[in-house]
């Protein structure tokens, strides 16, 4: 059951350690459920008992702590959101993320939002108003059936992708994050070929199976996908070059197709292949 509560933040703007200045929650916990987020690491912090899933404390007061003054975070990079999912179900009622957003536009901040849900297309007037704006969404798989079992409370893959096709119909610029690439599950190529043509850049993270995932992880390879666990041992806990490869392969294609990628593996540099006039320029983090 989930249990939902109301509080009161003291902060929603904070200093970021990400490729921005500043991130902003509205919400802490996420309801997708996603056996893979990285964000479990969060209960550390807030003292839930309940499972990651299981819990969402709505920060009511948010939009009232975006300060009026506006002259320190005036131009600045602002991500929305690093550590929940700013548009799960919560916000049809609350409307955090959309009160959030009326309150930025006058700071004129390079926005970068993402999420799982069609929710957002609900505020692409808001979005419109930012001159420097990029949203995403996150998607790992193409097919339901597997979808539904990693991420049981997550919008369907149809949605997401029809989300993507509204965002750029409106003039807005996207990505997707191709997250996590799931070794021997996740169709990398398939899915940016069924999206290139309403998809302005591409990026790409690696799983990574921080040790309070593994479990979850391979319990669930155990109940759905038992062929794959030898794989998945192979692949992260001993010497190879699978992720590298694979890294290889990646860039390749995207020079190939004359993408516009990051590549965010764990462990590795970050980089990025921005085409111009001359093709491709390499960017790293």
């Amino acid at each position: 059951m989930l249990k939902v509560r109301e509080i009161k933040a003291k902060s929603i703007i904070q200093r970021s350690k990400l490729n921005v200045n500043y991130v902003i929650n509205p919400y802490v916990g996420c309801v997708h459920g996603c056996i893979y987020c990285y964000a479990q690491f969060m209960k550390r912090f807030t003292n839930h008992r309940e499972p990651w899933g299981k819990f969402l404390d709505v920060k009511i007061n948010a939009a009232d702590l975006i300060p009026k003054n506006y002259d320190k975070f005036k131009n600045k990079s602002f991500c929305i959101s690093s550590v929940t999912d700013p548009y799960q179900p919560a916000e049809k009622k609350y409307q955090l993320t959309r009160r959030i957003l009326e309150k930025l536009i006058p700071f004129d901040p390079n926005l970068c939002l993402m999420t799982k849900s069609d929710l957002i297309i609900r505020d692409i007037d808001l979005l419109k108003r930012f001159k420097r704006c990029i949203i995403g969404v996150s998607l790992s798989l193409l097919n339901d059936l597997i979808r539904k079992k990693i991420e049981p409370f997550a919008p369907s893959i149809t949605r997401r992708i029809n989300t993507l096709e509204q965002l750029k119909k409106a003039g807005i610029k996207t990505f997707l994050f191709v997250s996590p690439l799931l070794p021997g599950l996740t169709d990398w190529k398939n899915i940016v070929e069924k999206t290139k043509n309403f998809v302005d850049e591409f990026w790409f993270e690696n799983l990574n199976l921080y040790p309070n995932l593994r479990y979850n992880i391979f319990r669930w390879l155990k109940n759905y996908h038992p062929e794959l666990e030898s794989k998945y041992k192979e692949i992260y806990f001993t010497r190879n070059n699978y992720w590298d490869l694979i890294e290889k392969e990646i860039e390749n294609y995207g020079k190939e197709k004359l993408l516009n990628f990051k590549i965010y593996f764990h462990k590795k540099s970050f980089y990025c292949l921005i085409k111009n006039d001359k093709g491709l320029k390499r960017f790293n983090f």
